[in-house]
């Protein structure tokens, strides 16, 4: 484990210094991501109660009658997250890093390919994106240090973890697939419609803008990145002792069964198979599309049930909190539209903003809430429907308030320590070891983020 020493000397020190209080009210003030949701549901009781006319019998009924207005969407997250996970724990995967965890030839050359390749994955889900950034930290600190190349851990963790600022973005981004998914719990809010992906994710000021966050950041990081006569901190154990491989042991018919890779093949061709038919028939990118895909490439890279049912038990430990939290989000969003708080927050907008800062005040104000709701779905289903109407009323493209909400839950998750805790897990790290480099990434993707924003409005 690699522990940074008080006092040590890094790169960018002055930030680093300038983030240690933060870092401190970080690590014994804030409470759980759960604790979080019911402080939020009990702040949002409140501002009903005294900001609209609802009653507490009523507001008590909009809370109870929501709390199960989720459990699709909180279906399709839970999967993307499990999926991810056991996508980037698959052999051929964890293989293809190891391979690649040997191509850099510098420190700074080390720091920056780690950062790209979890951008990448990001982009290509959440999920996989989280897990691959630990993995490929601890899989390049490795070996770096059997090379003789003395690369700072904590900057590499950083790196891996600065690159899920992009996953948004990307083919998993629960915004813009929520809203191209037919008969989704915003679709009222959309006028019964749906939002392709084309004008969301496809579009070209996203595009654009995820190739120069991921280009800026890349900048960003290398300026603070450890040089010369800086303290570095090294991975004091091999990545490699962790990966511990188990076979089963196969006896009887039914293990020789378990143990066959035909079985998984089946399945994953067959799964191939309806995606493939389901695109050439006129079919579009949705949440449960993103998870089949998912779903078929665990099925045809694994080499048995036995190594899919390992991966999911060992996955499903990361999904357990965020399925215990989305009821009270839906419950949340069952008070806000009862009480009628949506309506009130969207007519508090549409006073202060217009068509072209709309993008920009929305980015902030879904940072902002990113703290108490860390999950992007979770988020999302709170902050969406307020952002829709506001636009609506605007006159905005309701894509730029997808967007909006969008990028603001994946910039504030730079200094959000709940998304980073499996990542930390797999590094063996603290959040105030990373802190002073993912504050460095959050002010350098605001800044693209804002910019797109603000291009897209005119």
């Amino acid at each position: 484990m690699a522990n940074t020493p008080a006092g040590t000397k890094q790169s960018g020190a002055p930030l680093a210094r300038a983030m240690r209080p933060i870092n401190t009210v970080v690590e014994r003030w804030i409470p759980s991501a759960l604790v979080f949701a019911i402080i939020l549901t009990l702040v949002v009781a409140v501002l009903a109660l005294i900001i609209t006319p609802t009653n507490p019998v009523d507001l008590v009924v909009g809370w109870g009658d929501g709390l199960a207005g989720l459990l699709a969407f909180m279906t399709q997250m839970a999967l993307i997250l499990l999926l991810g996970h056991m996508l980037a724990n698959t052999r051929p995967v964890r293989k293809l890093l190891r391979t690649l965890a040997a191509l850099p030839q510098s420190p700074v050359q080390a720091y920056l390919f780690v950062f790209v390749v979890a951008a990448v994955a990001s982009l290509i889900t959440w999920g996989l994106g989280l897990v691959v950034g630990g993995l490929l930290a601890r899989e390049v600190a490795a070996s770096g240090k059997e090379r003789g190349l003395k690369l700072h851990f904590p900057m590499l963790v950083a790196a891996g973890f600065s690159g899920f600022v992009v996953w948004h973005m990307g083919y998993s981004g629960s915004g813009p697939l929520t809203a191209a998914t037919p008969d989704s719990f915003i679709a009222e809010h959309l006028g019964g419609e749906v939002i392709p992906v084309t004008e969301t994710i496809f579009a070209l000021p996203n595009i654009i803008g995820a190739v120069v966050t991921i280009a800026v950041v890349a900048i960003a990081l290398s300026l603070v990145a450890p040089r010369g006569a800086d303290r570095i901190v090294e991975l004091q154990i091999d990545a490699r002792e962790h990966v511990v491989e188990q076979e089963e042991e196969v006896v009887t018919p039914a293990d020789r069964i378990d143990a066959s890779r035909i079985v998984t093949l089946i399945v994953g061709v067959a799964l191939v198979a309806y995606l493939v038919i389901h695109f050439v028939q006129g079919g579009t990118i949705t949440l449960d599309i993103v998870n089949w895909s998912f779903l078929a490439l665990i099925f045809l890279l694994v080499r048995n049930p036995f190594e899919i049912i390992r991966l999911t038990k060992e996955a499903a430990s990361n999904v357990g909190e965020i399925l215990l939290q989305f009821p009270l989000y839906a419950g949340i969003l069952g008070m806000m539209t009862a009480s009628g708080l949506i309506q009130v927050f969207s007519d508090w907008l549409v006073a202060i903003a217009n068509p072209t800062t709309f993008g920009l005040l929305a980015l902030l104000a879904a940072g902002v809430v990113n703290f108490f709701v860390p999950s992007g779905g979770g988020q999302f289903a709170v902050q969406a429907p307020v952002m829709l109407d506001a636009a609506e009323r605007l006159g905005v493209d309701p894509a730029i308030a997808i967007m909006a909400v969008s990028y603001g839950d994946q910039w504030t998750n730079m200094i959000q320590p709940f998304w980073a805790l499996p990542l930390l897990a797999i590094a063996g790290l603290k959040m105030r070891d990373i802190l002073g480099y993912t504050t460095v990434t959050l002010i350098a993707s605001g800044l693209v983020f804002a910019g797109i924003l603000l291009v897209w409005s005119l």
